[in-house]
């Protein structure tokens, strides 16, 4: 016997606001029926659980006991300045000098995830 994870579920302040945040780092879309000031929203990946995000009324205190780890299509440096750039916070760089390591990020609610090297990238420095 086994179980899979259905969702992957954010607690937020202003859940449409977060879901197109990461609807922009992912590229899935929310789902037709999620609009602004709903209490609850979604995006749909191809495969795997969907990404849930609900409204609490407290904003997030302290570290996250679980963050997703993101592996970029283009290279970590390139992903991680496109990131900042739609509205992430560095947390912390872990960069190595020979290429190794990654970056942490936090969302606009605070929620802390991680930038991998891409697979082009790991193949090339194992």
């Amino acid at each position: 016997m086994s179980a899979k994870p259905q969702h992957i579920t954010f607690s937020s302040l202003d859940p449409y606001e977060l879901a197109v945040f990461w609807s922009k780092v992912t590229g899935y879309p929310l789902a037709d029926d999620d609009f602004p000031g709903d209490p609850e929203a979604s995006l749909l990946p191809p495969s795997g659980p969907l990404l849930l995000f609900v409204t609490v009324p407290d904003k997030k205190s302290t570290r996250n006991r679980v963050h997703l780890d993101l592996q970029p299509d283009t290279t970590r440096d390139e992903e991680v300045e496109r990131l900042l750039g739609i509205g992430a916070t560095l947390v912390d760089d872990q960069r190595r000098p020979d290429g190794r390591g990654w970056v942490v990020l936090a969302d606009p609610e605070g929620n802390e995830f991680c930038v991998e090297r891409s697979a082009a990238e790991k193949a090339a420095k194992p």
